[in-house]
């Protein structure tokens, strides 16, 4: 168990209340002297009369009107416009004036000259009610210039406006509620751009992403299990809440514990004083014999899009090949290969065009499955049972390569009931392979993916049936792989469940290279099956993308190999949780479980405790921060979501993840670190940028999206991928 930080993270509490914008910014600094004072006499305006009359005489001055301001706007425009308009009714219309808006001619025609810079008039509340019949002045005895003059509370007549203050040096020149927007639009670029570095400043700020991630090598822990670690007979103590391995303090199960505390908690709990790295043997009584070695099926599609033929060149000579002939050559030499270097590999075959045909072995016949018997699950797996396994390929051989040989390729693709029968005959071997080889969609009644545009509620029926069958699959130990025939549409993003659930792979290969992927998928061996993890946190943290969403993640991994990795991503609880997220400076304790069963049946347990101490110093963070694990969790995660159709959040959860690795880069500003970001911005190109190059156009349903048979064979290998290959694809 690997942490991508040497420290777990808490970001700093955020301001629960929410600031006004018509607030000053958080780092604005009051002016230590005063405004200067209004004027406060007609005196002060004398430079700029002079200035106004020492103006060319030819120059034409124009008279507007005074902009007055008043709270009361419909008020005062009813009461001047009616003035302006009919003097013969001026006394009725002004009575409705207030004193302090009293008009009177003006004393300067240039008025407008010399209130040339903006103000804003400031207003005195008046003490008591104004007397509308009282100041009013008669629009007949003003002259013909139109200008006037209005008196306001606290301001004298002929009065220029005081200028402002000059803005603080500090003080933005935007406020920092409002964004300018570009005047176009950004555009990607598949090249990633060079990290710039920050300030010190900038670094003390709460990180973006998550760093809080924890790696889990399936494969070197389960194999250093037997080696390193001392074994310990029979069940451990645990919590009957959580489920939590406790100390040996405990003498019994207890309802509490360490993990599942909370606030309302008043029994005291034993707090982890120590690391821990403890393995259980579940069934140390259990001694069954020796089980037979898990057996190799390959399941060959023979139907009539399978004489379709590709040019080649061999001995410099051009020659054109069907789709049978490539696969039927990769099946030759991997039964000449195993014959040679593994000869008690248990080897099968199975085809399906219009049929499904059991191939039999020296002593045993062959058997055939068509129409009606295609259709009924329960005898599918019946038929299977009472089906031998296998012989070893050494036994087997000559007859395997006569009866490779002697395929022919017609008829439909019976994909759905040759998957069901082969994954059956598997499941009596735990550890077991079965390696799927078709060029289209299956097409029968039972798993039919041809008719997407035409009838949903079959696609829904086929999209349950391979689920389904990748649970059954998995829970039997066995593990399925699909290969797809390069130019060929073969809806991988339904059958490629059966590899996703298993921890198989998903690969689309080009006709001559079938046989390199049979190779690296037979020697990429079992080392463990029914494979469970559990991530076990206080409820001050949470796990986060897992199915249950709070302290505790649990992974239903299945079948392991020597490179499986896992990660999870955890973080701090709420603020208004039940539990408030741990302090800065205190320890935490996590707890990772791991449940497995080895190729002998004997049934395992690994339990790891370790302390970590909690911080929300972002410098600390980024200065210990692995980029390969947040890579792959990155990764992981992104897939995982896109895989169920959750397009928007995957995106938003790598563009998330890459802003953290950039923060780090330009922290620690190291050329290792930016090759090895610059690789893997590359391999997430397609993922960061959009997922409409992933995606089919037409779908059944208007609000979801299937996957392009490409962008499935991307995203589950992504999915399934681990820190050696994440730069590969």
């Amino acid at each position: 168990m690997e942490f991508a930080c040497g420290f777990v993270y808490v970001p700093p509490i955020p301001n629960v209340f929410k600031r006004s914008a018509l607030l000053p910014p958080h780092k604005c600094v009051r002016p230590r002297t005063p405004p200067p004072p209004p004027p406060t006499s007609t005196r002060q305006v004398t430079a700029a009369s002079k200035v106004i009359e020492q103006l060319p005489k030819t120059e034409v001055r124009k008279e507007t009107k005074t902009t007055v301001f008043y709270e009361n706007a419909t008020l005062y425009n009813r009461a001047f416009s009616g003035t302006m308009s009919s003097p013969q009714n001026s006394a009725k219309k002004t009575a409705l004036l207030p004193p302090n808006m009293r008009l009177t001619p003006p004393v300067a025609k240039h008025r407008s000259t010399l209130y040339s810079e903006p103000w804003t008039p400031m207003y005195d509340v008046p003490q008591s009610e104004p007397d509308l019949n009282s100041q009013l002045w008669d629009p007949e005895s003003s002259d013909s210039s139109g200008v006037y003059e209005t008196h306001l509370p606290g301001r004298m007549n002929n009065t220029p406006t005081p200028t402002l203050p000059p803005r603080p040096a500090n003080q933005q020149q935007m406020p920092e509620y409002l964004m300018v927007l570009p005047s176009q639009p950004s555009i990607t670029k598949s090249t990633p751009q060079p990290v710039q570095n920050t300030t010190k400043s900038f670094d003390n700020e709460p990180l973006p992403g998550n760093p809080n991630v924890v790696l889990v090598s399936l494969g070197t822990l389960l194999s250093e299990s037997e080696e390193r670690v001392q074994l310990i007979e029979g069940e451990p103590v645990s919590c009957s809440k959580c489920g939590s391995v406790l100390d040996s303090i405990y003498k019994n199960v207890v309802d509490v514990c360490y993990f599942c505390k909370d606030k309302h908690t008043t029994v005291p709990v034993s707090v982890p004083e120590q690391a821990q790295d403890v393995l259980f043997s579940l069934s140390p009584d259990l001694d069954p014999s020796q089980p037979a070695d898990p057996v190799l099926l390959f399941c060959i599609d023979t139907s009539g899009s399978m004489s379709i033929t590709s040019q080649v060149i061999e001995r410099d000579e051009i020659v054109h090949r069907s789709r049978l002939e490539f696969a039927q050559n990769a099946v030759l030499h991997c039964v000449q290969r195993l014959s040679e270097q593994q000869p008690n590999t248990r080897l099968g075959l199975i085809t399906f065009n219009y049929k499904v045909t059991l191939h039999g072995y020296e002593n045993y016949p062959t058997h055939y499955l068509s129409s009606d018997e295609m259709i009924d699950i329960e005898y599918l797996k019946n038929v299977a049972a009472s089906f031998p396994s296998p012989p070893p390929v050494y036994k087997n051989k000559d007859n395997l390569q006569r009866q490779v040989i002697g395929l022919k390729e017609s008829g439909t693709t019976a994909l759905g009931p040759a998957a069901l029968l082969t994954i059956a005959m598997a499941s009596r071997h735990p550890g077991s392979k079965v390696i799927i080889c078709t060029d289209g969609k299956a097409n029968t009644e039972l798993g039919n993916l041809e008719e997407e545009d035409i009838d949903a509620r079959t696609l829904l029926s086929s999209t349950i049936f391979y689920q389904d069958l990748g649970e059954y699959a998995a829970s039997q130990g066995v593990t399925v792989s699909v290969l797809s025939i390069e130019g060929t549409d073969c809806r991988l993003d339904e059958l490629g469940r059966l590899a996703d659930r298993t921890g198989g792979k998903v690969v689309i290969a080009s006709p001559d290279r079938l046989y390199e992927e049979f190779e690296e998928i037979i020697e990429n061996r079992t080392i463990a099956t029914h494979c469970t993890v559990s991530f076990l946190l206080p409820k001050s943290l949470r796990v986060k993308g897992e199915r249950e969403g709070c302290h505790k993640g649990i992974r239903e991994v299945g079948n392991v190999d020597p490179e499986k990795e896992i990660t999870f991503q955890f973080g701090a609880s709420d603020h208004r949780a039940e539990v408030p997220p741990p302090v800065s400076g205190s320890t935490v304790y996590v707890q990772l479980q791991v449940r497995y069963t080895l190729r002998n049946r004997q049934k395992r347990l690994r339990v790891i405790t370790a302390p970590k101490e909690v911080t929300n110093d972002s410098p600390s963070v980024l200065s210990s921060l692995s980029l390969a694990i947040v890579q792959l969790n990155s990764s992981q995660a992104t897939a995982a979501l896109a895989v169920r159709g959750r397009f928007v959040d995957a995106m938003k959860e790598g563009r998330q993840q890459k802003r953290l690795l950039e923060r780090a880069i330009a922290f620690n500003d190291t050329i290792e670190d930016k090759d090895e970001y610059y690789g893997w911005v590359k391999t997430m190109e397609g993922i960061h940028n959009s997922f409409y190059s992933l995606t089919r156009k037409k779908s059944v349903t208007s609000d979801s999206q299937s996957l392009t048979d490409a962008g499935a064979a991307l995203l589950y290998t992504m999915k399934h991928t681990n820190r050696k290959s994440i730069y590969i694809h």
